[in-house]
């Protein structure tokens, strides 16, 4: 008995709704330890500054910005990895298809911001235009994940296109309307780096080596270019050979990277980024235009967006659905893009600093984001196991 509790714990593991699973744990005791006698030696923790720093070289950063910057690229690394895959042989080499979680990404930014800027036009929190636009593409997965094996496999790429897409443009948005300072030189050097991974691809170089070291580097430029780091992962990951005469390289690597993302990385964000201290203006954010804007921005103005976008994309006869996807399961995506939460946060702190407006927010993000996660996890639920009856 005691064998068989053992392999059935181990296929748990093995399963793709183990990994969503952990991270809503996580979210749980971050909570828990936010909002316990610990939290304030927790908050320490996260603010512990370690690495190396000299006067050329400045490596040197606190606990949660390593999660954030440094391990969260990993995450957009294997992102990219798979993205790229499906470009080259996969449901994305289609133009057509891949248009559509592109199309349906524009839209899911444009819709919620309009909604939030109809609610907070001419007030003190207008600046917050931005918080509902983003999506989280790390608990958006997550809760995809819980789904197992009734997901088809072109839903969770299109989540992860249109997720990518949103983040590109959240990172955009931030660098021309949010950053005070953006250093152009080390963004050159940047470019210039992934301008070399590129032409190294082209020439035929196969060696992982090339590309990894070089990629740290685009890492440390990027990230101090005053641009979110997390976009050289993906950048990198487009340059990565797809196969040498050993075999595939790019699936290899992505394979490699999948287990500790899932139960390391994934975990480890939820874990440091769900800290939220729960105050009595909070409250405030559920009922005031500022959290109205978000709430309703990223609860209606994300699935919306997202589907009438990836309609127009259709009806235009500019993108197409892959094969097995319905507007059901485009819906679906569109309610679980409405997972704002770290980007939406991280927008917020960068429109309101430490302000009365910056607790509302994230109030009204965290409420946003739950309900959108429940409520994506069950239509999607409802629409996949009646899908799986109909077939059989």
């Amino acid at each position: 008995m005691i064998k068989r509790k053992s392999g059935e714990f181990l296929e748990f593991i093995k399963s793709e709704q183990a990994s969503g699973v952990i991270l809503i744990i996580c979210v749980i005791i971050s909570l828990i330890i936010a909002n316990s006698s610990v939290s304030q030696d927790f908050t320490k923790l996260l603010s512990f500054k370690f690495g190396y720093e000299s006067p050329l070289i400045q490596l040197k950063y606190s606990l949660l910005n390593w999660i954030n910057d440094g391990l969260m690229a990993v995450f957009f690394f294997l992102i990219g990895l798979e993205i790229k895959n499906e470009i080259i042989g996969g449901h994305l080499s289609n133009f057509k298809i891949a248009a559509v979680p592109i199309f349906a990404a524009i839209g899911g930014a444009m819709v919620p911001a309009l909604i939030f800027f109809a609610f907070n036009y001419g007030t003190n929190t207008g600046a917050g235009w931005a918080i509902p636009m983003a999506t989280d593409i790390a608990f958006a997965l997550g809760v995809l994940a819980l789904l197992g094996k009734l997901v088809p496999p072109a839903l969770k790429v299109l989540l992860s296109t249109l997720a990518v897409v949103d983040d590109l443009l959240a990172i955009i948005i931030i660098a021309v309307f949010y950053s005070t300072t953006l250093h152009w030189l080390y963004l050159l050097v940047g470019l210039s780096i992934f301008l070399l991974l590129l032409l190294m691809n082209k020439l035929g170089l196969k060696h992982l080596v090339f590309y990894i070291i070089p990629g740290i580097a685009l890492w440390y430029f990027i990230h101090h270019s005053g641009i979110h780091a997390t976009i050289a992962g993906v950048l990198t990951a487009f340059t990565i050979p797809v196969s040498s005469k050993k075999g595939p390289v790019l699936e290899k690597l992505a394979h490699q990277l999948t287990t500790p993302v899932n139960f390391f990385i994934m975990p480890l964000f939820a874990l440091a980024n769900t800290n939220i201290h729960f105050e009595v203006n909070m409250v405030n954010g559920v009922i005031s235009v500022l959290g109205l804007g978000i709430i309703l921005g990223l609860l209606i103005g994300k699935p919306v967006g997202v589907m009438l976008f990836a309609w127009l994309s259709v009806k235009f006869k500019i993108g197409s659905l892959p094969e097995l996807i319905t507007w059901q399961h485009i819906t679906g995506m569109g309610l679980l893009a409405g997972i704002g939460f770290t980007m939406s946060i991280f927008i917020s702190l960068l429109s309101f600093g430490n302000s009365i407006y910056n607790i509302e927010a994230k109030f009204a993000i965290l409420i946003a984001s739950v309900i959108a996660g429940i409520a994506g996890f069950i239509y999607l639920k409802n629409v996949l196991v009646t899908n799986n009856k109909s077939r059989h």
